[in-house]
């Protein structure tokens, strides 16, 4: 008896921290340094300073940073969304 309350008590432990997991809003799961993640994304920017600026912009703002250096925003869909008051793609 004591074995069935013991994996009662474990598989709803378990799906209460799948459920706090997957509705956690976005950015808000996991922590992020942004300016480690920035430095690396901006490593090969023409314009660094303000590859960085951005993306330390974008980074606060969406909680995430796509990994490498360009590309693979489908990690990130609020970092590939935002734009800047005319209309152009916001985060490098």
């Amino acid at each position: 008896m004591a074995n069935k309350s013991m994996l009662l008590f474990s598989v709803s432990l378990v799906l209460v921290l799948l459920l706090v997991e997957t509705t956690a809003p976005q950015g808000q799961a996991h922590a992020i340094d942004c300016g480690v993640s920035c430095a690396y994304r901006c490593s090969k920017s023409g314009r660094p300073k303000m590859c960085l600026r951005a993306c330390n912009t974008c980074c606060q703002r969406c909680g995430c940073v796509p990994p490498g250096t360009s590309g693979n925003e489908d990690v990130c869909p609020c970092y590939a969304n935002m734009t800047t008051k005319n209309g152009r793609h916001k985060c490098p």
